[in-house]
């Protein structure tokens, strides 16, 4: 296959890459300054306009699919999270709504058009949904801010189906890893013997370990029956006290400090809702497709990035 990844030099952009390659595709990975970025050996670096398709468009011209992953980072580019600003929240949004006209704009374009375009997303499209209901594809949007960008971003490239494209939306969960995302800044406290629930504790954290991650996204790729949204998340999501829990037991750390919502809000502002929202959201379309998890829970999941 050859495939164009937007965002590619991210977490999951630069995972799915690297496996990409080891077997032997052809990846284009598209980056705003690629001459800054180190990409994985194989991999072939351009650079893309923010708003259009200029510079890359008629490289989709034949491609076998592209991943749209591009978007500013929610949290920052920082170990801790970015307070959302106004034109912090400005950017979050237009930068997605940006990325997905571009793609759509070069699948226009293109002769031979992909296909297949995998459009990310995030589990917040569902917004904060406290209780113990499962949320599955078929549930509802929430609302606020995070539910709100996902569904402009989901919406960026419904243009491509029109065109005859396969598209499959990738609702990701909580991605565990120790590179970036939310797992590095939640184990710092347990490293100081510190370590407990966020706020109440009780909100549900559906994650998913980055292998898997990849694993799916390689699925929705080849798996020319998929398409539509897909919540990439296990199966067996934890609510945050049992998430820290499972974090102590690991490192061998207390897991009894809570941290107050109060606090985390008094902190961080409106970006607390990413640690104090939950939902219990199931990865239903997967596992009715017989996709198998090669980290469904979290222990093993924790131990495998935490005791290396």
């Amino acid at each position: 296959m050859r495939v164009i990844i937007t965002g590619g030099t991210g977490l999951i952009g630069s995972a799915l890459a690297k496996n990409l390659v080891a077997d032997g595709h052809e990846v284009i990975s598209l980056s705003r300054n690629p001459a800054q970025q180190t990409f994985p050996q194989g991999v072939r670096g351009v650079a893309r306009d923010s708003k259009t398709a200029a510079g890359w468009g008629h490289l989709a011209d034949g491609a076998d699919a592209i991943v749209n992953l591009a978007g500013a980072p929610i949290a920052g580019t920082g170990l801790f999270p970015s307070r959302w600003t106004d034109e912090r929240k400005r950017r979050i949004r237009q930068s997605r709504i940006d990325a997905g006209t571009a793609v759509t704009q070069a699948v226009a374009a293109a002769t031979h058009k992909p296909k297949v375009v995998i459009q990310s997303s995030g589990i917040d499209y569902y917004g904060n949904v406290p209780g113990d209901q499962i949320i599955t594809e078929t549930s509802p949007n929430g609302r606020g801010f995070l539910a709100d960008v996902t569904v402009d971003w989901e919406n960026s490239t419904a243009g491509v189906e029109t065109m005859g494209v396969r598209r499959v939306i990738i609702r990701t969960g909580i991605v565990l890893s120790l590179e970036s995302g939310a797992l590095p800044i939640t184990i710092l406290p347990f490293k100081f013997f510190a370590g407990g629930p966020l706020g109440s504790g009780e909100q549900w954290w559906p994650w998913i370990h980055l292998d898997d991650e990849v694993r799916a996204i390689r699925y929705l790729l080849e798996n020319e029956s998929a398409a539509g949204p897909y919540n990439l998340c296990t199966p067996n999501p934890l609510k945050n006290k049992a998430f820290a829990q499972t974090i102590g037991k690991v490192m061998n750390r207390p897991a009894f400090f809570p941290t107050p919502a109060f606090a985390l809000k008094l902190g961080l502002g409106e970006i607390a809702a990413i640690v104090l929202d939950g939902r219990r959201a199931m990865p239903q379309k997967l596992q009715n497709e017989g996709f198998d998890f090669k980290f469904p829970t979290a222990e093993p999941a924790l131990r495998d990035l935490l005791q290396k």
